[in-house]
């Protein structure tokens, strides 16, 4: 299975862990709220539904039963579809749980940091570190290969070119005060803890910057 489609399976689990959803507001969520699916569409998306039905990780309700059914018509491309609600099962959410417990180097990347960053709620602490470490130190070799780029083409560089590498310096710069602000904020309430893994949010500090 593709990086690509792990993301979203986790992407799914962890929308669906807040609250049970149609295929169509699943979709919007990730294309409005998880920029690494903007441009998400159906033909995607249910298939990754379907595989997560058959795995035992979700299971599908008709609206009435859950409460959800006066909303939205779900529309497929060119059918209408049955008003179908998609709901985590104890094994979906254990299976989340694991997923957002093992984030290695993969997560520190733009799309997937992104994603773990919006269930950093549901995350272990000691991983959101491991977490925001990696991707500070991602960010920090992206930086010094920007700088290093920048003196040794400097005379070479247009005008625009030279505006464009010092967006993206800044950009870099910005994100990586953030994440000391995160990573400053994660330390100390480990170390508040006496010693337990606490799942907590984390600052309330949101994350506004483009990446690089």
């Amino acid at each position: 299975m593709s990086r690509r489609r792990e993301l979203l399976e986790f992407a799914v689990l962890g929308l669906l862990h807040e609250s049970p959803m149609h295929g169509y507001e699943l979709r919007k969520r990730l294309n409005t709220a998880l920029g690494a699916f903007r441009a998400l569409s159906y033909g995607s998306l249910y298939p990754c539904l379907r595989e997560l039905v058959g795995k035992g990780w979700i299971f599908e309700a008709s609206g009435e039963q859950t409460g959800l059914g006066s909303g939205i018509a779900e529309l497929a491309v060119g059918s209408r579809r049955a008003r179908i609600v998609y709901e985590l099962t104890a094994d979906g959410k254990e299976h989340f749980q694991d997923l957002a417990e093992s984030a290695g180097p993969a997560s520190w990347d733009d799309e997937e940091f992104d994603v773990h960053f919006a269930f950093f709620a549901r995350t272990q602490a000691e991983v959101r570190l491991r977490i925001l470490e990696g991707r500070r130190s991602r960010l920090e070799e992206r930086l010094a290969n920007i700088r290093t780029a920048s003196v040794r083409n400097r005379e070479r560089l247009d005008l625009y070119t030279t505006a464009l590498q010092r967006h993206g310096e800044e950009s870099a710069e910005r994100e990586v005060r953030w994440l000391e602000e995160l990573i400053s904020a994660e330390r100390r309430g480990i170390t508040g803890t006496t010693g337990t893994t606490g799942t907590t949010g984390t600052t309330g500090i949101t994350h506004n910057e483009p990446l690089a």
